[in-house]
């Protein structure tokens, strides 16, 4: 019997087998769950493969890794030894809860793998910790509070970033040559504040942006990194000595979310992790004999793991306009694959699964010092564990094509639909609709404005409006005139310029008689009751309204009152389904 199969009986807790050896300090495989240990080693034939070898501390620089320390490896038992050493103290071993099912409890202890690959089953071989934090790379990131993990009963937000860096054996053709690596795979990882969701939205790396300035640790030193103005997204990444923190703010910088925490891997993650739960399955329409990526696939699902696993999520020119926006689409239906494998059966009862899993995914992982330990990636777990499948949703950032460039080679945000994707992130708004936000009021006064609301509309077409702009954002009228024409039909609408000063609150100033065209126009932008004002005095039959844009605005198309719903076409991939690439 290997030591996959070993603590499978009896519904006996495999990690109550793993018991520490006093004379090595180190935990070791009990083969059978009577017996006791060996004073120098394990009992039995098999073990877990042995902790790597660990080098000295090389001096840091900016954004470099640094390696935890491991645990020195244990002497191996002579030939013919026999048990006799103490057993671990009951306190320091986990207690079987009565009626637990086994496969329960091996979720619980890798809910983390729903942090897509990159947590993986860290948590689940807890009774080797020293070996699997020693795995960790940890950067600390300047400005952000290194001991801290999760806010209870807040929603949380991860940036995932995937890094072109060549670090790994094999990996030396990817990637550009001597270069410190980019954001070349960036999830911004939004997690609801009552845990039933999460939300996934994917960065493109050609999106022009700006970076803002941002600090690294340089040994000892702190370093300031100047801000960039229209570049690639993927240069907030390694160029010019930027560290992942610089991500994390380029992120805040563009979306507006504050994010918490960072995970980063490398091609290595690919490999390593879909060896590690036996390959995922993938599906394409058609066969690939890509060249480039050396990737090669029939029509129909296959699995893939290793070698092929990566070119399967490095393939550009094999699916639909061989663009990077077509390969996010398959890179998104690659990791909800991983995700449902990960939560498998086949992988939740394979104890060697798990242990190769936990393994590979803390050698393969960079995270800042929030979560810098296992035991903070165990809170990871638990705050993750409730999640289904079916409740984790990819989209990517609507983008339109860089209309500074003749030639189309770069994208930025899309400007009614990502800050409307913005602003449903920052309401935690979830793009699955599991519990759907209550839009109607709850409190008496709430309803007595809502009532405001009701009656007739008028048709778009005959809505008048003057548009100033008090909101202090550059071109906010401009932008909200577009989207009232081109996209609701309100042909009849002026961009005023600037208010006379700036407004606190949004506005919208109507007579007695257009009644039915303040409706209309607070239904178009989700104004609330009490931006109405009603004037007194009826309307000269062609006089406009008034509306005044606050600092409340958040963009044009995005509801002043908080998303009802997501922005149309933004390709969501739910994580519980099989999708063949195209």
């Amino acid at each position: 019997m290997d030591a996959h199969s070993r603590g499978r009986a009896d519904e006996i807790d495999p990690a109550d087998q793993w018991v520490l050896n006093p004379q090595t300090g180190n935990y070791e495989l009990r083969l059978d769950h009577s017996a006791g240990q060996s004073p120098g080693g394990t009992t039995g034939s098999s073990t877990r493969p042995p902790a790597r070898s660990t080098t000295p501390a090389e001096a840091p620089v900016p954004g470099q890794r640094r390696r935890r320390p491991a645990e020195p490896e244990a002497p191996e038992a002579a030939p013919g030894s026999s048990g006799g050493g103490r057993r671990v103290p009951p306190q320091s071993r986990r207690k079987r809860k009565q009626g637990a099912s086994r496969k329960k409890k091996v979720l619980l202890w890798t809910g983390g793998t729903m942090a897509f690959v990159l947590v993986g089953g860290a948590v689940g071989a807890y009774a080797l910790y020293s070996r699997l934090n020693g795995n960790l790379d940890v950067v600390e990131v300047v400005g952000k509070n290194k001991s801290a993990g999760f806010r209870k009963g807040e929603a949380f937000n991860i940036v995932l970033i995937g890094t072109d860096k060549r670090t790994g054996a094999g990996n030396a053709g990817y990637g550009d040559k001597n270069s410190p690596g980019h954001a070349d795979t960036t999830i911004l990882f939004h997690v609801s504040k009552d845990r039933s969701n999460a939300t996934a939205v994917s960065i493109p790396r050609d999106l022009k942006t700006n970076i803002p300035e941002c600090q690294v640790k340089d040994g000892d030193q702190i370093k300031t990194i100047p801000a960039e103005a229209d570049v690639r997204f993927n240069v907030s990444l390694g160029q010019n000595g930027r560290d992942p923190g610089c991500v994390m703010r380029t992120v805040e910088e563009l979306t507006g979310v504050e994010v918490d925490h960072f995970m980063m891997a490398d091609f290595n993650a690919v490999k390593e992790m879909t060896t590690a739960v036996g390959g995922v399955k993938v599906c394409v329409e058609k066969p690939v004999d890509d060249p480039k990526s050396h990737l090669k696939l029939p029509a129909g699902e296959s699995v893939v793991q290793g070698e092929q696993a990566l070119a399967f999520v490095r393939t550009r020119h094999s699916f639909g306009n061989e663009s990077d926006l077509d390969r996010i689409k398959v890179q998104q239906q690659f990791l909800s694959s991983m995700i449902r494998q990960m939560k498998s059966d086949d992988t939740l009862t394979d104890p060697g699964k798990l242990f190769d899993l936990a393994d590979a995914a803390t050698k393969a992982l960079t995270v800042d010092a929030g979560i810098g330990s296992l035991t903070k990636l165990q809170d990871l777990a638990g705050e993750l564990a409730g999640i289904d499948t079916k409740n984790i949703t990819f989209a990517t950032l609507p983008v339109i094509d860089n209309p500074a460039e003749k030639v189309k080679a770069t994208v930025v945000p899309h400007p009614t639909k990502a800050p409307q994707l913005f602003a449903m992130l920052q309401s935690d708004t979830s793009l699955t609709e599991v519990k759907k936000k209550e839009q109607a009021a709850k409190s008496a006064q709430a309803k007595a404005q809502a009532a405001l609301l009701e009656g007739e509309r008028a048709p778009s077409a005959e809505v008048r409006v003057d548009v100033y702009n008090g909101s202090g954002i550059q071109g906010a009228a401009q932008s909200t005139i577009n989207w009232l024409q081109n996209e609701q039909g309100v042909l009849r609408s002026s961009n005023k310029s600037n208010a006379p000063e700036k407004a606190a609150k949004t506005t919208l100033e109507y007579a007695p008689n257009q009644a039915d065209q303040a409706r209309a126009l607070a239904d178009m932008m989700g104004l609330p009751a009490t931006a109405l004002k009603q004037g007194t005095a009826d309307a000269a039959e062609r006089e406009p309204m008034t509306l005044v844009l606050g600092s409340d605005f958040k963009g044009a198309g995005v509801p002043i009152t908080g998303p009802a719903k997501a922005p149309k076409d933004l390709g969501e991939v739910a994580a519980d389904k099989q999708v063949c690439a195209k």
